[in-house]
């Protein structure tokens, strides 16, 4: 009787720990995988939601991913242990050589922003000039007869009968011919042939030959295209009249509106370029020379012109070009542009933690310059970002969720399932506790 009681005794106290064992593993029922521990569980679409109980997400039914704790990096070298923050997509060394993923450093640097604007091209106002004669007479010969002619300095345009310059051409050779007794009266003569612009191989030769130079021949003034012509033959023409009008096209300039917004960014003295429709020529050089000090007050903007060369004297008085300032910008975070997965109202990157682990992490990008892009939030400088396979990147964490998805259970199976059954589509993530 007695061992009768011993055994009853040894059964209920064996009974008493196989049912706390039980209890503990009901609460806990994936604390141990195949002999992995399981730290937590993720939703693989939301990874922000966290559970320390496997089951399916409230709000999409897709099965909860254990996070193993195998899977965390390796100690470091203090005995450390870091932990991937929830999120973090694991892809091996192998997967990522694979689909072709690249890392570039997030750089802080300096860069340089574009301004755009629309410019016309004028005449360089200093290099214009105007042919005039300083006596009175009528044209006889016309040797540049149309406008759009292309002359050079002192090439000849025209001959001019002045009988005031015949007149004091006679004076002169009455001066002569008491020069040793009146040379002041020589020296006046010759002194006012020379104001009338007649040279001193002129003078000369009237003095030597004793004739005076009936036709007086006007040279350009300098080298040009003739954008304007007043002068025929048999015309009267005065120390008033513009006879031809000479353009230097060597150097333009370039008149761009700048909107008001951009003008405290350009000074005088920066360069810029000019660059033509369809990009049908290669860009020019050019350096801004003035400012306008006056708003317009219908298209808010200013008059800033520039002073360029003209190669092949492509650009043409009246032409519309495109004119781009580039603007230094004080040093920001950048990456590369292919590193930003966009989806419209977000901006991804990809940061490497190391040991194959890969943080999704929303930023906030700014201006771009060339192939990279400013970051004003969501990242430091120095770390690793993705910045080629990033698309695969993205297809591949997509994937594993939906891997996860196809095996979540539909209904609630008794005793097994942590997810209540509703009828009544559940709140979002924003309202889950994280553990």
């Amino acid at each position: 009787m007695k061992l009768l009681k011993t055994s009853v005794a040894l059964i209920l106290l064996a009974a008493v720990f196989a049912g706390g064992y039980v209890a503990r593993a009901m609460k806990h029922p994936s604390s141990t995988t195949g002999g992995r521990r399981v730290l937590y569980y993720i939703d693989p679409m939301h990874p922000a939601y966290t559970s320390d109980k496997p089951g399916v997400a409230p709000d999409c039914g897709i099965r909860l991913e254990p996070v193993y704790a195998d899977q965390l990096p390796s100690p470091t070298a203090a005995g450390e242990t870091v932990s991937p923050p929830p999120g973090a997509i694991h892809i091996s060394a192998e997967r990522q050589q694979l689909i072709g993923v690249k890392f570039s450093t997030v750089e802080s640097a300096g860069g340089t922003r574009t301004i755009r604007a629309v410019g016309r091209v004028s005449a360089d106002e200093t290099r214009v000039g105007h042919v005039h004669t300083r006596t009175e007479g009528w044209i006889e010969t016309v040797f540049v007869a149309f406008t759009g002619d292309v002359v050079r300095k002192d090439e000849p345009m025209l001959t001019i009968y002045s009988p005031e310059m015949l007149a004091s051409q006679e004076e002169l050779l009455l001066a002569a011919r008491a020069r040793e007794v009146m040379p002041s009266l020589f020296n006046a003569a010759r002194r006012r042939l020379q104001l009338w612009e007649l040279s001193d191989d002129q003078i000369d030769q009237v003095v030597r030959t004793g004739q005076p130079i009936r036709n007086i021949t006007v040279h350009a003034p300098m080298s040009g295209f003739v954008t304007e012509r007043k002068a025929f033959p048999n015309q009267k023409v005065t120390p008033d009249s513009d006879l031809y009008t000479i353009t230097d096209l060597s150097r333009v300039w370039i008149v761009a509106d700048v909107f008001e917004s951009d003008i405290t960014a350009i000074k005088i003295g920066d360069p810029a370029y000019v660059t033509f429709e369809n990009r049908s020529a290669p860009s020019v050089a050019a350096k801004v020379n003035y400012i306008q000090p006056q708003v317009d007050p219908m298209t808010r903007t200013l008059k800033v012109r520039l002073d360029a060369n003209n190669p092949g004297l492509r650009m043409k008085p009246e032409m519309f070009v495109n004119v781009e300032f580039g603007v230094a910008s004080a040093p920001q975070l950048t990456v590369p542009a292919d590193a930003i997965l966009d989806t419209g109202d977000r901006q991804t990157v990809f940061v490497d933690l190391g040991h194959g682990y890969l943080e999704p992490r929303q930023v906030t990008v700014g201006e771009r310059f060339g192939d990279r892009v400013t970051v004003t939030r969501g990242l430091a400088a120095g770390e690793r970002v993705v910045s080629s396979g990033t698309f695969l990147v993205d297809s591949e964490s997509q994937l594993k969720a939906a891997a996860s998805g196809m095996g979540a259970p539909q209904h609630r199976a008794t005793g097994t399932s942590t997810a209540p059954a509703k009828s009544t589509p559940p709140p979002p993530h924003e309202g889950h506790r994280r553990d």
